[in-house]
């Protein structure tokens, strides 16, 4: 892969921060989790992010309607620019607490993040993260009780291409202990060095014993998508791996063109939405540098969609096809059979088994929907009969010696080669006539055919 890079706005405006007094929803009981590569909000629902990023730092006064704007074209998410005083005047706790207080009354999640730490090594006077978790410190009085509604970004791109981004791994584990140790229970994000876009293999290499010095388990990882990820081969690897990992990801900030290469984001929104990843277009308004065309809107102004934001907001894949609402707003949960973190890069078409035996009052369908070398993923549908059904299971014997690797919407145990899989809590119920599905990956040897699947229903 070639070393492409990014370096981000070069234009920086001050403005005013807007004084805005918002009723805010009630405090919901705990805040995000982790379970396997999916993120669950505070009602333990999956939740998908589907938004954009802003710069509030530089356009404070802009912050109160931008926000109910990105929330009127659809999102669900905005991910936040800060500062924490080293290249740019720090946000005070009381302006993190306005922006929050607007994200709830836009009913938006918040991701925030401190930008000050971008290019760190290449930029100078960029923040280390050591700085930004003193200043995350420093606000934790915005913060704690939030963490229903905010996801803590620790620094934004906090390595360049030298070799300091080697640093990445122990830094990041010390930045993430230091904020559970001062008590943030928040669901934290970091970022992937080389200015985002990990083409070292930095962040994915090590991503595994980053999550596990997390005491909360609790940690997501962001890959920022410009000119390095010009390929669908590129887009579907890294993302597949991070899946194939078991290990949660999302694609904190991506464009439709940049400087340093042309992004693939039909790619990018595609493999997003069939392996069930979260996503945050960068960026809404304001973008300077030799960059502008990176604005989704043109003067901040929801009427005058540009390009990007057309095909952001509104193409196939984007966010107003995609987006669900946090339940913890009280919005439509994601359906338990939509697309769910699964396995990499999409390489062959759905198979559906062969007509498979099926007893009581209900029937299965077992699909390969992607495939690679040594593994592949799957889909299994399951659809009640004439009569409501309250439970559901389904069981197979692998013929070739598969073996899972993860799986999703349902309890699933195996016992040598037979797999027997229960309806989760939120989807044994069904109608007579619907249906919903659940998920895997597995591995495989040279042979991979499709087991007989058979289904029982209560």
């Amino acid at each position: 892969m070639k070393a492409k890079w990014w370096g981000g706005l070069a234009a920086v405006l001050t403005a005013a921060a807007a004084v805005v007094t918002l009723a805010q929803p009630a405090q919901a009981a705990a805040g995000f989790t982790v379970s396997g590569t999916r993120i669950l909000d505070a009602n333990g629902n999956a939740f998908l992010m589907r938004g954009v990023n802003h710069a509030h730092t530089w356009y404070a006064s802009q912050t109160g309607k931008s926000l109910a704007d990105i929330k009127a074209l659809g999102a669900n998410t905005v991910r936040v620019v800060l500062a924490s005083g080293q290249r740019w005047t720090a946000n005070a706790a009381s302006d993190v607490a306005n922006v929050i207080a607007q994200c709830k009354a836009n009913r938006l999640i918040c991701v925030l993040e401190v930008h000050d730490t971008t290019g760190y090594g290449e930029q100078s006077g960029a923040a280390t993260l050591a700085q930004a978790v003193d200043y995350w410190i420093s606000v934790k009085s915005a913060l704690t009780g939030q963490e229903s509604y905010v996801i803590l970004n620790i620094g934004n791109e906090p390595y360049g291409n030298g070799t300091a981004s080697t640093g990445w791994t122990a830094d990041t584990k010390s930045a993430i202990s230091r904020l559970r140790a001062a008590g943030f229970q928040h669901q934290i994000m970091v970022d992937a060095p080389n200015w985002g876009q990990d083409w070292q293999f930095i962040m994915r290499d090590n991503a595994a014993s980053v999550f596990a010095a997390d005491p909360n388990r609790n940690t997501v990882f962001s890959i920022h998508m410009y000119g390095v990820f010009d390929t669908a081969a590129e887009i579907n690897d890294y993302l597949g791996r991070f899946q194939s990992a078991g290990l949660p990801i999302v694609v904190g900030e991506f464009g439709h063109n940049h400087s340093d290469g042309n992004p693939d984001e039909d790619t990018i929104l595609a493999t997003s939405q069939q392996l069930g990843i979260g996503y945050l277009g960068w960026s809404w308004s304001g973008n300077g540098g030799g960059v502008e065309y990176l604005d989704l809107v043109t003067n901040f102004d929801p009427a005058q969609l540009t390009s990007w934001g057309q095909r952001l907001f509104n193409g196939a894949n984007g966010i107003k096809a995609t987006a669900k609402e946090a339940s913890v707003y009280g919005g439509v949960n994601p359906s338990p059979s939509s697309p769910s973190p699964s396995g990499p890069s999409p390489s062959a078409p759905p198979s559906p088994s062969p007509s498979n035996p099926q007893t009581g009052a209900c029937t299965a369908t077992y699909a390969v929907t992607n495939s690679w070398t040594g593994g592949f993923q799957g889909n299994v549908t399951v659809k009640a009969g004439g009569s409501a059904i309250t439970a559901w299971t389904v069981t197979w014997t692998w013929p070739n010696g598969q073996r899972f690797t993860n799986t999703w919407n349902a309890t699933v145990s195996t016992s040598g080669e037979t797999v027997t899989a229960r309806n989760a809590s939120y989807n044994g119920r069904l109608a007579a006539g619907a249906e919903t599905s659940w998920g895997f990956t597995a591995s495989r040897g040279a042979t991979n055919n499709n087991p007989a699947v058979t289904c029982a229903a209560a």
